[in-house]
This record gives structure tokens, sequence and C-alpha cells, in this order.
């Protein structure tokens, strides 16, 4: 099994930045980025809050990309430049999350790890590199205006496939596992997507003001479920 760790995922391979490049961790990451940097990570937050805030107060589909960019003061061309539309924008929170788990399986030890364990450890630690002040906030109303949303259910599913085939190459790579060639390996990942899911529902529900900690204990409970779910029986 090689340790070896390849590149990290570019941001093409699932249409989000890596999650260095959008201050997850907190304000004292994005403090250490140059001037430009910094700048650029502000115009993009105000542009998701700003989308977010008009999705939600007016609905997905009656506000323009136009009028996005004059409310937060920037050119379409700047806008092109951070999102690549205005579904992207609207579904940064998640997309931000799956990047920052691309990052932690090219950096994570495999530890002799099962592959479902390595990649739950590895979504609990993309959890906690999101930033703490708003994620949270930001990631319920990024779902809310999905649910709203139908254009917005094949945007995610599109990046849901690309950030898989993303991260089973970086298993192949990484630990010498035939992610695009061996079943297993799609089924672990699966599996994990469909309890991340469900957990984020109950995560959702709570009425006590979910948080980035909240996420991951929920996750956690979830995952703890899947050796159940496979032997349950009917009736």
């Amino acid at each position: 099994m090689t340790t070896t760790p390849p590149p990290s995922a570019p941001a093409s391979a699932t249409g989000a930045p890596s999650a260095g490049a959008v201050s997850a961790g907190g304000s004292s990451s994005a403090a250490r980025l140059p001037l430009r940097e910094r700048k650029k990570l502000r115009t993009r937050q105000a542009l998701i809050d700003t989308a977010l805030e008009l999705f939600e107060e007016r609905g997905f589909d009656a506000v323009t990309l136009n009028e996005l960019c004059d409310a937060v003061e920037v050119s379409k061309r700047t806008f092109f430049r951070t999102f690549e539309s205005k579904e992207d924008v609207a579904l940064a929170p998640t997309q931000d999350l799956w990047a920052a788990f691309l990052d932690v399986l090219t950096e994570c030890p495999a530890d002799g790890r099962t592959l479902i364990a390595l990649f739950e450890d590895a979504l609990v630690a993309a959890i906690d590199r999101m930033d703490a002040d708003g994620w949270a906030e930001r990631t319920l109303a990024s779902r809310r205006v999905a649910a709203r949303t139908p254009s917005m259910d094949a945007h995610d599913l599109a990046f849901c496939q690309r950030t898989s085939r993303a991260a089973l190459t970086v298993v192949e790579q990484r630990f010498g596992v035939p992610g695009t060639g061996d079943v297993r390996a799609h089924l672990a990942l699966d599996m994990l997507i469909a309890a991340f899911h469900r957990a984020l529902d109950d995560w959702m529900a709570d009425p006590a003001g979910p948080t980035r900690e909240d996420l991951a204990r929920q996750l956690r409970a979830t995952c703890a479920e899947l050796p159940g779910a496979l032997t349950v029986k009917a009736g």
C-alpha cells in the first residue's frame, strides 16, 4: 500500500476551490494569505451571503445574475472568476465542505482503517475545517433554497458525481485501493454520502440551532448505524 500522497485535487475536479482557498478553519487561516487573496475571499463570501439572502427572500429563479452582481458591487466578469453559475454560489457551503473532504483524503494516514472509516473520519475532519463563524447558518440557508429549486438538484448531483470520482482516484493513488475499478470502494463512498445526507436532514431539523459540532456528532451517530442497516430484516 503506497503512502505517497498525490498532488491535491484541483478545483476543476469538483467544481469548488480547495478548502485552503475558502478560509476553511476560520479567520486565522485567511489572515495568513496575501492581501490579494484576502480580497478575493471577501468578495467570494459577500457573493455567497448576498445570494443566499436574495434567494431566500425572492426565490432562486427570480434573482438575476445582474441583480446579484449589482448588490455586491462587482462585475459579472468578477462573478465568473469566482463561480461558474448561480447554482454554484447557492450550493457553495456544502461544495466547500466536500472540497475540504478531498483535501483531507490527500493528507490523512491510512492506519489500517477500513475504507468506510477513513471516509467518515475525513468528512468529520472536513466539517471541523469549515468557518466557525457562519458556515452552519449559510448551509441551512443553502439547503432551504435547494429544497424549493428543482434545477439545483441536478447541479448538486453532477457535483456529487465529480467529487466521488475525484475521491476514488485519490484512494487509488494514495492507498493502493482500486477505487475506480472496485465496486467495494464505490459502495463505501456511496454509504458515506447517504449517511451524510441522512445526518444533514436530522441536523437541519434540530430546533436548538445547529452548529458544525452538532453536524459532526450527527454524522458519527448515523455512520454507527450503517452495519445494522445491512443486517436488518424485513418483517
